[in-house]
């Protein structure tokens, strides 16, 4: 389905309105990104070219850098998440999970969300069996956690075609990769709908840090900026914020004060909720609209 399809337009101040429980005015949900690199595979990312250029096997220094994340970065950030009693979303790949198990248990202490995020970290176009490598993930997610995930997010937000179709019939309740709008949304599928929880290309880290390659600080510069606007766009009808983090980026020493900085800011205002992909989708589904016919 072309994506118009699979949704119509829908401008937001012509929707009912959403209401919170417990008086609250918005929702805000970090989602944390853990990811294995291959290191037979051309990175994902590079911090370094190569001075010959290419795709040089092994890319030592930029599978390095991506590893300091989960070796250093997540244990530096965790102490923000303990220090402001914060609920994360962790998007993991399914192969991540037999590669780094202290992250696993310190999520599962924690009871945070376990959301699928692709297999391995690659384009999902370039998956050579689509629906096994979303099975597998929920499998793999199933049997260190006791829960399949609700939710998934494709990595670098990649899909086919068919994504969403395989998703739903595969046991996912919500989808992230469809950056499109400040509540939770409908997409049709080949069998029932899907929810869209929202996501962030603005309050992302890779986008910010290695994209655009701003200073450290303009991690918390926007997500400020983008909170008190989306706070006052919350006035009549409840919205959605995400903060987007990947340990290896904000996780460096120079970056993670800022990340802080953000909490102590937003916990300010008492009717903000710090909420879960899974949270926000319950939610949705009590007080949302219904499910459109296929």
């Amino acid at each position: 389905m072309l994506p118009t399809e699979r949704i119509s337009y829908s401008p937001i101040d012509s929707r009912p309105p959403l209401k919170l429980p417990n008086g609250k005015r918005m929702a805000v949900w970090i989602i944390v990104n853990v990811e294995e690199w291959d290191a037979k595979q051309p990175m994902p990312r590079t911090v370094l070219t190569p001075p010959a250029g290419g795709s040089p096997s092994p890319d030592v220094p930029n599978w390095a850098w991506h590893e300091y994340g989960n070796r250093v970065g997540f244990w530096r950030m965790l102490k923000v998440f303990d220090d402001y009693k914060l609920p994360a979303a962790l998007a993991i790949n399914g192969s991540a999970i037999a590669a780094y198990p202290p992250i696993v248990d310190a999520a599962k202490a924690r009871n945070w969300e376990f959301m699928g995020h692709g297999f391995t970290q690659r384009n999902m176009q370039k998956v050579e069996n689509e629906r096994e490598d979303i099975r597998k993930t929920a499998d793999v997610i199933e049997d260190v956690t006791g829960k399949r995930p609700r939710g998934w997010l494709g990595p670098g937000l990649t899909e086919t075609w068919e994504t969403p179709d395989l998703l739903k019939q595969e046991g996912y309740e919500y989808v992230c990769d469809w950056v499109l709008d400040d509540q939770p949304v409908w997409l049709k599928t080949t069998t029932a709908p899907i929810v869209n929880v929202p996501y962030t290309q603005e309050c992302n880290d890779v986008a910010m840090m290695l994209i655009q390659h701003h200073k450290a600080s303009e991690y918390y510069d926007r997500a400020i900026d983008q909170f008190e606007q989306i706070y006052e766009d919350a006035a009549d009808s409840a919205r959605v914020m995400a903060l987007v983090v990947h340990p290896y980026i904000m996780g460096a020493p120079h970056r993670l004060k800022h990340f802080r900085r953000i909490f102590e800011t937003i916990q300010k205002k008492p009717d903000v909720a710090f909420m879960t992909g899974e949270q926000i989708l319950d939610w949705y589904l009590d007080v949302g609209p219904k499910a459109p016919t296929v």
